[in-house]
């Protein structure tokens, strides 16, 4: 790692809180140096890098990705359901409304 510093932010969220944290990590640290550094496992064990992704800006990366000046290093929880069966279900709920009013 070299010597300058990076200011990056790490995020999490949950249903109902979004914690956001800046911290200053060295140059040539990675995704898992930023959260470890950020001490927000401490605070909330329940975040299990092992099991949930991460990303920037909404961009998957991996935990051993380099962090560049101003990421925002963002700790995605497990989904409740599945976005496509979620979305063919509310198709499929509203072609039977149509049906019916129709």
């Amino acid at each position: 790692m070299s010597g300058n510093l990076l200011r990056v932010q790490v995020a999490f969220a949950y249903a109902d809180e979004q914690l956001v944290l800046s911290v200053d990590v060295p140059g040539g640290s990675t995704m898992r140096d930023a959260i470890e550094h950020s001490g927000i496992i401490e605070k909330h064990p329940e975040i299990d890098l092992d099991t949930m992704r991460i990303g920037v800006f909404g961009k998957l990366r991996e935990l051993d990705a380099p962090v560049q000046e101003g990421d925002r290093v963002e700790i995605y929880r497990p989904l409740k359901a599945d976005p496509k069966q979620a979305r063919r279900e509310r198709a499929a709920r509203s072609a039977k409304r149509d049906a019916a009013a129709g």
